[in-house]
């Protein structure tokens, strides 16, 4: 970015000012983490430092964030820490974004390959102050990691891309292996919680990946304890799957502030376990589902048993 580029700007949006203090409620047991302190968090850490890159580990205050640097896996969040949406469960901050950096492809793939990761996760702030939503930048990371990382296999988790046209298909022609769009919440709570998406509009957008590409994995997730109850999760895994998707992960909400959403509740092991077994007899080729789940929380892994999954479907 020049000296003379605009830069971003963090701002208290107006939806976050008003809302009411929610105490944070003590975590159960099941749900606490260890604090990182590995050298190779550290180093993780050092290394997206020094190449000017945002990760959703650190931005959205990922519980699992010890675990994964320690491995050196991280989850790199483009286009900027600022999003233009202001969703009450998200802890990045809401503002008016700087300019994309021609730099940040070459600089994706360069930590990829300095990582030697085998499977990456590319996310990404909401950019609807941009005329496509940011998907052609998506598509510029995608070809670059590529290029410098043949091996590699790549997975995206994107916004909706709302009254963008001709956006979605940018990013399936840039052939990710796995395209993820994360449905988050049951229906009835998008008006509170997932502030400015539509529910029909994200599923609709999961499907058309499935039509544009039949070959290309599709994966969704939600979040529970918001306060939907468990058949409309059932019911929005019956969505998913008229929309195609292969790969479901369900994890605990925990909110990251007092101004954002409050904690419903927190749901069980024996919850998320009964939403797996649903969730395979409904056809879902990979679900990943407790209290810890996040989409990008075990990605390589979970990407080689999907894909044998699917291989072994399709022999029979």
């Amino acid at each position: 970015m020049t000296d003379t580029a605009e830069k971003p700007v963090r701002v208290r949006h107006p939806e976050k000012a008003k809302r009411p203090d929610n105490p944070i409620q003590r975590k159960p047991s099941w749900i606490r983490v260890k604090a990182p302190v590995s050298k190779t968090y550290h180093e993780t850490r050092e290394l997206m430092r020094g190449l000017n890159l945002t990760t959703v580990c650190e931005e959205a205050s990922c519980p699992n964030i010890g675990e994964c640097w320690s491995k050196k896996h991280a989850t790199m969040m483009i286009m900027g820490e600022i999003c233009t949406r202001a969703c009450t469960f998200c802890n990045v901050s809401t503002g008016k974004p700087g300019a994309l950096d021609p730099f940040e492809p070459f600089n994706v793939a360069t930590a990829v390959k300095t990582m030697g990761l085998k499977h990456v996760v590319i996310t990404s702030v909401d950019r609807d102050d941009l005329a496509d939503g940011g998907a052609q930048h998506f598509a510029d990371v995608i070809k670059a990691v590529r290029e410098a990382n043949p091996t590699t296999t790549i997975e995206i988790l994107t916004p909706d891309f709302l009254k963008k046209e001709g956006a979605l298909e940018i990013v399936v022609a840039a052939k990710p292996d796995v395209f993820n769009h994360n449905m988050e919440t049951v229906p009835k709570l998008y008006p509170t919680v997932k502030l400015g998406a539509r529910y029909f509009y994200s599923m609709r957008l999961l499907q058309r990946v499935k039509e544009l590409d039949p070959t290309m994995f599709t994966k969704s997730g939600l979040m529970v304890g918001l306060g939907e109850s468990n058949e409309e999760v059932t019911q929005v895994m019956d969505d998913m799957r008229i929309a195609g998707v292969d790969f479901l992960t369900v994890g605990q909400y925990l909110q990251p502030t007092v101004k954002h959403h409050a904690i419903d509740r927190f749901v069980t092991p024996d919850e998320f376990n009964t939403f797996e077994r649903q969730a395979y007899a409904k056809g879902f080729l990979m679900v990943s589902s407790s209290p810890l789940t996040r989409s990008s929380h075990h990605a390589g892994e979970d990407f080689a048993k999907l894909k044998a999954a699917r291989d072994k479907q399709q022999a029979k």
